[in-house]
């Protein structure tokens, strides 16, 4: 008997877990999670004008688009199986309000880009985000009376947003504002005004992060914000709460829920998704984007094995898809590896 015969018998291994990795076809077969391209929600950045693409600084490889830019690239990215794009307008400082007015335009930014969208890809689902940071000169979610956030004042005009992005063609209405009893509100807002067959996917779990910065320079509000978020968006500290705030959401009308920053927030979204068996969401937030391409550009990480891994820890963590950055380049190098 050689020594290495002798080593292995005086082991005595019956089980040996690594045979099942030995080879990338074995790897394959015994896989547990698998990530496609149907699993991605693509979000992007619209600007006012005509054939605009600009850099979004803080996250590279992020732009602006100008609708017909964006029409092109959401054709593009359709091809490569992403069902659904999520729309973020940068609106023009000069339309911004205390009232979030424009929010109600039916000819502001979002609504146009929807009809757009509906014309030139109308398979693609189009999600719109209903909140009024976008709009309010002072870059909060809801309406400000003083120092405070006002809720119910806040839920009205929210309704209002929602009925009018789904007549310009939303597909999925996403509250992200984390007001108290919006969801409800707006439910009751769509099938009033006949959308009874539009979707709501709640930010059910929101929390108060330091991850959104990149997020916040993308739509222009990282200089509007007057103090921070705290009194409406969750505590990083707290489970327990979320696990209230989808069970608040799913009685009221949501036909998902998502999880709000990701990665950080794992946790979460497995308690989510284990306790509810309702379709839950991650958002990969502009801040997770940022961390892999900042590390990536410094040789620190290999980028494309690094993004591939922190989508796939979503899916493993139970989430049923992925609004992330990275959704045109993970599609593309999945469709690469049918």
């Amino acid at each position: 008997m050689s020594d290495r015969q002798a080593v292995s018998a005086g082991l005595g291994l019956v089980q040996r877990p690594r045979r099942n990795r030995k080879s990338d076809w074995s790897r394959r077969l015994v896989r547990e999670t698998t990530l496609d391209a149907s699993d991605l929600i693509w979000p992007v950045f619209l600007v006012e004008g005509e054939g605009r693409r600009e850099p979004v600084g803080s996250m590279p490889g992020v732009f602006r688009f100008s609708i017909d830019v964006a029409t092109e690239e959401i054709g593009k990215v359709a091809a490569l199986g992403v069902p659904a794009v999520a729309l973020f307008p940068n609106t023009d400082p000069r339309l911004r309000d205390e009232m979030a007015s424009v929010a109600l335009d039916p000819e502001n930014l979002v609504c146009r880009a929807c009809r757009a969208i509906k014309s030139t890809t109308p398979d693609v689902g189009v999600i719109t985000d209903v909140a009024l940071d976008p709009y309010t000169s002072h870059g909060h979610d809801g309406l400000l009376r003083g120092d405070e956030i006002v809720n119910d004042e806040t839920v009205a005009v929210l309704t209002q947003q929602a009925v009018t992005q789904a007549r310009a063609g939303s597909d999925i209405i996403a509250p992200s504002d984390m007001m108290d009893g919006r969801v409800g509100a707006i439910r009751a807002g769509l099938d009033a005004a006949d959308f009874q067959n539009v979707q709501i996917m709640s930010y059910a779990a929101k929390y108060a992060s330091a991850f959104y910065g990149p997020f916040r320079d993308a739509i222009g509000t990282n200089k509007t914000l007057r103090g921070d978020k705290r009194a409406y968006q969750m505590d990083p500290a707290n489970t327990d709460e979320a696990l209230r705030e989808v069970a608040l959401d799913l009685e009221q009308g949501a036909d998902m829920v998502m999880v709000k920053p990701g990665m950080p927030y794992l946790d979460i979204i497995h308690r989510v998704a284990e306790t509810f068996h309702a379709p839950t969401f991650a958002y990969q937030v502009s801040g997770e984007y940022a961390m892999i391409m900042a590390a990536a550009q410094y040789g620190w990480l290999d980028e494309e094995r690094a993004m591939m891994e922190s989508l796939l820890a979503f899916k493993r963590a139970g989430a049923a898809g992925v609004l992330t950055y990275f959704a045109p380049r993970a599609a593309a190098l999945l469709r690469g590896r049918e």
